[in-house]
């Protein structure tokens, strides 16, 4: 069997078998770009979502922070009240001394005084009220 073609049949049925393939190539190319716009589009709804997430955990932080600031500003505003009540309700221990030495000192005072007395009045030869 021999099959013989003429020039112009030999052009045209490769013309045909270049068409075919690039037809062939068209359809292969669009349904790669479909495919590829399908997991893009996958890509940026999971990436919305994780995003959605996070804003959400940020937001979640962000108002965490902010009561915990809100119970610092507190606590300290209480050690302020503190520190000023010590100075009106305690004395220091050197403050308690001074003053307690200051007591005993008069009390020595007046019970010299008294002896004194005393004594005056044994001299001058007048009885106590002991």
């Amino acid at each position: 069997m021999k099959v013989e073609l003429e020039l112009w049949q030999l052009i045209s049925l490769l013309l045909c078998f270049i068409g075919a393939c690039a037809g062939a190539g068209r359809v292969l190319l669009a349904q790669i770009l479909r495919h590829l716009d399908l997991r893009f589009q996958a890509q940026d709804a999971a990436r919305s979502a994780d995003h959605r997430q996070v804003q959400v955990r940020l937001d979640k932080l962000e108002e965490s922070a902010k009561a915990e600031a809100g119970e610092w500003q507190r606590l300290e505003r209480e050690v302020l009240e503190m520190q000023r009540d010590i100075a009106l309700n305690y004395v220091r221990r050197e403050d308690h001394i001074r003053g307690q030495s200051i007591v005993e000192a008069k009390l020595d005072g007046l019970a010299v005084k008294i002896e004194n007395l005393q004594l005056r009045g044994v001299l001058d030869g007048k009885p106590h009220a002991n």
